[in-house]
């Protein structure tokens, strides 16, 4: 990490939903917590906890030098609506093929 840039990651220890309009797409006690300096809390859910079937992959890849290079999903309404870190930077390895969600419901 840079200096002044921090990334942490834990077990939330909540319920995560992921709904869109009306279709659960994800639902997990199991999901983790990456907070990153300068960007809201994002909650990475494992792959056997989101419905898979009702993504579309997507070409689209971004870069991040702090957790490496997203390969990312869509939903019909939404493109890249999901990412994932399939082969992330060791300092982040604990959310390997997690995904994440733009719009997560947290209880």
């Amino acid at each position: 990490m840079t200096a002044g840039h921090r990334i942490s990651i834990e077990e939330s220890g909540r319920q995560v939903r992921v709904v869109r309009d009306g279709r659960e797409l994800a639902r997990t006690d199991r999901a983790l917590v990456l907070r990153e300096t300068g960007c809201p809390p994002r909650y990475y859910i494992p792959p056997e906890d989101v419905r898979l079937d009702l993504l579309t992959p997507s070409a689209t890849t971004t870069y991040c030098p702090f957790k490496g290079t997203a390969s990312y999903w869509s939903v019909p309404d939404a493109a890249d609506l999901v990412w994932a870190y399939p082969d992330p930077k060791p300092e982040v390895e604990r959310i390997r093929d997690h995904l994440c969600f733009y719009e997560a419901d947290v209880s």
